[in-house]
């Protein structure tokens, strides 16, 4: 990262929550406790879904992958935050900045396109039950997947190209507790209209036409389920969709709220609120969301506690 005037910038300042500081203590010990209770959580979804042969399904396939991400998402965040707050002067080299700006849309672009598969499959098992296995099957996974981590590559390494390809000057403090997309284009010195529009049009693509057609999805879920005979069938069907459809909710809700919109000048407080919550606290909801409304993994759980931990 260069300045006009060909001084190199070889730090910047993440300001983050510095100016709490009676809040610093409590902070890191809360994050730090997050971040472990969704390390944990996210690897007992992958070990249930590997090793419960119930949980051998096109949803769970992507469910597991889904758990990966938020580990390695949420990762590209709190350990460095967790050393900032036990920094008195938060610092990160250029170039460490730009790779966790890169990683952190490069999981998230992800994640969004994970989200639409599990909705393809919810709606491909309950309104095309007859061409499931064929619309679901192990190599139609297998490209869904591959066509979520491929765009999210191509899309987080050609915009974070773009972004640094912008004049940065003197200015080397970062308002935020990472490098997220709008703070980094705050600090440049030239006219960041194309950012910000580029920004908007990634957040159209990947957050907000993602997250129309999930609803759409539901929509026609929705109508199928009513038109089920017996409650108790409607109960059943409506069962597999809840848990994925909380999960959306979180997620594309926290989302289209921070980035759906242009402009850098809106409330920092409320930015950095944002942002601990889509980047710390929402991966950690995944797993339970996923244990405690979703009666197929809990029953793998308990299948799983009997055989290995418990033995009357």
């Amino acid at each position: 990262m260069r300045g006009g005037n060909g001084t190199a910038v070889t730090e910047l300042v993440l300001l983050g929550f510095s100016g709490y500081r009676s809040l610093r203590g409590p902070l890191f010990w809360g994050v730090l406790l997050v971040y472990l209770v969704t390390l944990l959580g996210n690897s007992l979804i992958i070990l249930l879904t590997l090793a419960d042969a119930a949980l051998h399904s096109p949803m769970y396939f992507f469910l597991r992958h889904f758990s990966g991400l938020e580990m390695l998402y949420t990762t590209t965040v709190v350990p460095r935050m967790l050393a900032d707050l036990l920094s008195s002067c938060p610092t990160i080299p250029p170039a460490s900045c730009f790779t966790q700006l890169s990683l952190f849309s490069l999981f998230g672009i992800a994640e969004c396109g994970l989200l639409t598969a599990m909705a393809y499959d919810r709606y491909a098992a309950i309104c095309q039950l007859l061409h499931y296995t064929t619309l679901m099957s192990p190599g139609a996974c297998v490209c869904l997947l591959g066509a979520s981590y491929l765009v999210s590559i191509i899309t987080s390494t050609t915009y974070c190209a773009l972004i640094c390809t912008l004049p940065f000057h003197g200015a080397n403090t970062i308002h935020h507790f990472l490098c997220d997309i709008l703070p980094v284009l705050s600090l440049a010195s030239a006219s960041t209209f194309w950012g910000e529009v580029a920004n908007l049009a990634v957040t159209i693509a990947f957050i907000l036409t993602p997250f129309s057609l999930i609803i759409v999805s539901y929509a026609c879920i929705l109508v199928t389920i009513l038109g089920v005979a017996t409650s108790q069938g409607r109960r059943k069907v409506f069962s597999t969709c809840s848990s994925h459809l909380l999960v959306v909710t979180l997620f594309f809700g926290t989302g289209i709220v921070a980035y759906m919109r242009l402009g850098t000048g809106s409330s920092q407080a409320r930015d950095q609120i944002l942002a601990l919550f889509y980047a710390v606290v929402t991966p950690m909801f995944n797993p339970f969301v996923y244990t405690l409304r979703n009666e197929e993994v809990t029953g793998a759980m308990r299948r799983l506690v009997k055989k290995y931990l418990w033995r009357p």
